[in-house]
């Protein structure tokens, strides 16, 4: 095919991680590894739809060595079809991007590579040729947003044929939104050892130690003017090995959505460009009814100096996390 026939191609639309598709070369991209995985599995598996007897090869880009692609990629003795992954392109040797940008130019159709890039600008060259080619280009990126957590949680249920309400959704975020890996395992487990509608007292059942002590569980203990709880809690996460920072962060996460709920007030800008779920909104609103203006900038600001003990500014990260708790509690309106 003439180079100017490869370039006039369009670039085709990204997909995100549950949207596979077969092509000569697929492009797996971003740098959430669980997402990543189930991407690559999602391909290989409409593959081995389309023939079973497709045979899977790995490469690891750190690794890869000149002239391994086109070996691994050549039809087999027998003409099965192939599945080629490369993994870690974005950590590949160079030449691995080489010998890419050279193949994806004359892909065989019998064969479906893979190509899974980690994220960053590392081997541009090569994650431009392979776009401009139009191979699709499934994104993995990190889940950070509760809202999204929340997504992914109600639909790892829902594609188990169950259902979950918000509340629960909710725990689970709480206990364990800081892994992805951990959290769809959860939902497994939840989804295994339980029947019927799965509420908050289910997941407390199952993870109500990881949730009870959490950063999440004292800032809301703090945002609800509940001091004697919320230190309680504090007190009990520092003694299980709970970092001061985490804790810090939390607040300042519970702090700033109220934050932003406070700012829909004035208009102009919707929960969703805000990244939060509707009942993140509901529920800071209801918090709200007991916060001034001058009350929500005071806690802001206890965070804010706590953040900056517990990283170094302070001789006592506790107290500092500690004193911060407490100045929320008190800057709510009785």
């Amino acid at each position: 095919m003439p180079p100017a026939t490869r370039k006039s191609r369009a670039t085709a639309p990204a997909r995100t991680w549950d949207e596979p598709t077969l092509a000569p070369v697929v492009l797996v991209r971003g740098a959430e590894p669980l997402l990543t995985e189930r991407a690559v599995d999602a391909v290989v598996r409409l593959a081995r739809e389309r023939d079973p007897e497709v045979e899977k090869v790995e490469l690891e880009g750190a690794t890869y060595g000149a002239g391994q692609l086109t070996v691994a990629a050549s039809p087999s003795l027998f003409g099965e079809a192939k599945v080629v992954v490369i993994l870690g392109a974005d950590a590949g040797t160079e030449e691995l991007m080489a010998d890419i940008i050279a193949y994806v130019g004359r892909p065989d159709p019998e064969t479906t590579v893979i190509v899974v890039h980690g994220g960053g600008q590392r081997g541009k060259k090569m994650l431009d040729t392979i776009t401009a080619t139009g191979a699709p280009v499934m994104t993995c990126d990190p889940v950070t947003k509760d809202a999204e957590k929340a997504s992914f949680v109600m639909n790892e249920f829902r594609g188990a044929g169950r259902r979950a309400d918000a509340a629960a959704v909710r725990s689970l975020v709480d206990a364990l939104g800081n892994d992805l890996r951990e959290l769809a395992a959860a939902c497994s487990q939840l989804v295994a050892d339980t029947t019927g509608a799965i509420n908050e007292a289910v997941v407390n059942r199952y993870y109500g130690g990881r949730v009870e002590a959490t950063g999440f569980r004292v800032a809301d203990a703090a945002v609800e003017g509940d001091t004697g709880t919320a230190v309680a809690l504090l007190r009990h996460a520092l003694a299980t090995g709970v970092d001061p920072v985490p804790l810090v962060a939390a607040l300042a996460l519970r702090l700033r959505t109220l934050a932003k709920v406070a700012a829909l007030r004035g208009g102009g800008v919707t929960a969703r460009e805000l990244g939060l779920a509707p009942w993140q909104v509901d529920r800071a609103q209801k918090d709200l009814r007991r916060w001034t203006p001058e009350g929500l900038a005071v806690a802001i600001s206890a965070v804010a100096q706590a953040d900056a003990d517990v990283k170094g500014e302070a001789r006592d990260p506790v107290f500092a996390v500690e004193r911060a708790v407490m100045t929320i509690s008190r800057a709510r309106r009785g």
